[in-house]
């Protein structure tokens, strides 16, 4: 027997379905046309306007050889010892193939192949149906890029589309640790590659010229961004100029360390703490190389929370090494719904140290966001892959109304995922933060419909008070309070989705875009007494060069802010290799003079135990999957872990087998390692 709240609620809901069809047919009456916002040179796009890239299968996209990258890559790092430039970057098509996106056996796969080397062959998802939703809700390209050649002129790996999302800078390639996998093989290049104060200020002010003008979040990064001197300069300047979201991805071992660190990150303006956190338990994060790495996120998700900052943990999943804790990851988020409020999951991308990984070691260890779809469902009997997960662009058509309601003398356009669908995925839940029921928001809201009606909302371009009517009409006809979380209101996702939408201090009537850092404060406070946690789910999927797809690259919403200039995620840390490019052509200084002039940084690894001060924290956890072991699929099918496994497997073999090449022989199940 459901509360007679319920009922009333489902009489408004049907009263709402009957309004909106008089509502919508006298909208469509005399459609407004597009304005040109302050932010942008070019109007916004109608729904109808916004192009997609080439989607379905069979398909054919631009590629690269993964072998001729890594050669022309080579000489291009031997020229700029000697003195030359990359224009070759710019000007030529270094490495490119074509390649094609097919089904075979219900899984989507590329196939590409060199006439130098040959065949490569990759999944890209184990669930057709899956991949075919995830393509079919995607709603369409964002503004192009405009403004912005000074920033954006890479050659093939030039972003062309969208306003970005997240612009992540390194500020130091130096970290604390060594582990895999990693980015960028931190502490194994021979030099140290750190932004001046200078370069930091001169990305931050260049990333603001771009139109459309981005509400970006800036993510500083590395290495571990920590350990720059001017990390908290640089928080603090980004917030200035007017950067809402300040983030950083860290491992978190100096925000464990020191609660006073933490407070002064909070101070400074550093609103997300991108933690990377890559199980249950020490065993669960035993292949990073530190001994009590677990304890250590513990106790920094501890200060952070207390310091007022937003703990993300950032989950790497590495098929046979950790894909089990993704039930666990989100039951860890279930229960501490006060402390954690989203989960990103990143399937494995092999770059950085494992970039020349084997192809038996590949497909032992692929993880693809179908996977992750599949594992959620699995694991925790949460979410149906084809239901309940939407491309993260699907949020774009609601960027869109906040766009248009914010109006046109708006300083800044509003933060939008325009990536392409194969990049990003996500699931929303809503958890009661007293009772720990859960529902994925789309069980009891029907998203696709909700979306279609937003956008016909949009294209009418109205103000904002029918707007506003609108998107209230809309959420409501597509609202079932029966299928929602017992004591789930209405109202409850109207301020959801105002806070989301609108901006943290906003309400329907406002439109400030910003607030400073008491009301920060104020609004971690007010946000932590609520008594919904909507918990985003996401899955971010970065490519390397055995899947990579330019039209992928060209919509990047993740671009790198760097001395020359804002390059796409991808491009940067795998593709023809614009960050070992740039890195070497900026060297800061060989490791043997910067140990001569700052000495060296306390670096964990080999099992070596961070030092932490005697502390309690008041974490909820499963001791059962605390106390679990390491998952041992890869060594029962006899397959090395990281790059320096293989290393070492190789070496015997040719120790033992000498003239021969070695094969890392992989016993099969009863489905290949590929569908596992």
């Amino acid at each position: 027997m459901h509360a007679p709240v319920k009922y009333f609620e489902k009489a408004l809901s049907i009263a709402a379905n009957g309004a909106w069809f008089i509502f919508s047919r006298l909208n469509r009456i005399r459609p407004k046309p597009s304005w040109t916002p302050k932010w942008s040179d070019k109007p916004l796009l109608k729904s109808y306007q916004k192009n997609r890239p080439p989607l379905g299968w069979p398909r054919q996209t631009d590629s690269l050889c993964p072998a001729c990258v890594r050669e022309a890559r080579a000489s291009i790092l031997t020229g700029i010892e000697g003195g030359s430039d990359v224009s070759v970057l710019l000007n030529e098509k270094v490495g490119e193939i074509k390649a094609s996106i097919i089904e075979r056996d219900g899984h989507i796969l590329m196939i590409k192949d060199c006439p130098i080397h040959g065949r490569y062959e990759d999944t890209l998802a184990v669930d057709a149906a899956f991949f075919k939703h995830i393509e079919e809700v995607f709603p369409g390209r964002d503004i192009s890029a405009h403004n912005d050649e000074k920033l954006h002129n890479h050659g093939s790996s030039s972003i062309k589309y969208g306003r970005g999302a997240v612009l992540t800078i390194d500020l130091t390639n130096r970290c604390n640790m060594m582990c895999d996998p990693c980015f960028m093989d931190a502490n194994q290049i021979g030099f140290v590659h750190e932004l001046s104060w200078d370069e930091i200020t001169e990305i931050l002010n260049n990333a603001i010229e771009i139109k459309p003008r981005r509400q970006l979040s800036v993510q500083f990064s590395g290495g571990e961004p920590t350990l720059s001197p001017h990390f908290l300069d640089a928080v603090r300047y980004a917030r200035e100029i007017g950067y809402n979201s300040v983030q950083a991805a860290t491992n978190g071992l100096k925000f464990a360390q020191s609660r006073e660190f933490a407070e002064a990150a909070a101070m400074a303006g550093l609103r997300y703490a991108y933690l990377q956190f890559d199980g249950i338990g020490n065993a669960a994060n035993s292949h990073r190389g530190v001994g009590n790495l677990f304890d250590v996120k513990l106790q920094a998700i501890e200060n952070l929370h207390n310091a007022g900052i937003n703990v993300v943990p950032v989950i790497t999943i590495v098929n046979g090494v950790n894909n089990q804790q993704v039930g666990r990851m989100i039951e860890f988020a279930f229960d501490n719904p006060k402390k954690i409020s989203f989960l990103a999951f990143q399937p494995v991308s092999f770059t950085g140290r494992d970039e020349a990984i084997t192809d038996e070691r590949r497909r032992a260890q692929r993880y693809t966001l179908s996977h992750l779809a599949r594992d959620v469902k699995g694991q925790t009997g949460l979410g149906e892959p084809s239901r309940d997960w939407f491309p993260i662009s699907f949020l774009s058509t609601f960027t869109d109304w906040a766009d248009l309601v914010h109006g046109p003398d708006s300083r800044w356009g509003q933060l939008a995922c325009g990536c392409h669908p194969n990049c990003g995925v996500g699931m929303a839940v809503m958890v009661d933060k007293e009772t720990r029921e859960a529902a994925p928001l789309t069980t009891f809201l029907r998203a696709e419909q909700l979306a279609r009606d937003v956008a016909q909302i949009n294209d009418a371009g109205r103000g904002l008070i029918l707007s506003v009517i609108g998107m209230t009409l809309a959420l409501f006809r597509n609202y079932d309070p029966f299928k929602a979380p017992s004591h789930f209101k209405f109202i409850d996702l109207m301020k959801k989705f105002d806070k989301k939408l609108r901006g943290r201090k906003s309400r329907i009537t406002s439109s400030i875009d910003f607030e400073g850092d008491d009301e920060r404060l104020k609004d971690v406070l007010k946000r932590r007494e609520d008594r919904w946690n909507f918990l985003f789910i996401a899955g971010m999927w970065f490519q390397d060069l055995f899947n990579y797809d330019f039209r992928r690259t060209e919509m990047c919403i993740i671009p790198y802010g760097t001395q020359e200039g804002e390059i796409s995620f991808c491009a940067y840390n795998t593709g023809v290799g614009w960050r070992k490019i740039i890195e070497k052509m900026h060297m800061t200084a060989t490791l043997t003079r910067w140990y001569e002039e700052h000495g060296r940084h306390e670096i964990f690894a080999g099992g070596k135990k961070v030092p932490l001060a005697p502390a309690a924290h008041s974490l909820s956890l499963n001791q059962e999957a605390v106390q679990s072991g390491a998952q041992t699929d890869l060594d029962e099918l006899g397959v090395p872990k990281n790059s320096r496994e293989e290393k070492i497997m190789a070496r015997l073999y040719r120790q033992r087998m000498p003239g021969e090449q070695p094969l890392v022989q992989i016993q099969r199940r009863q489905k290949s390692s590929e569908g596992n």
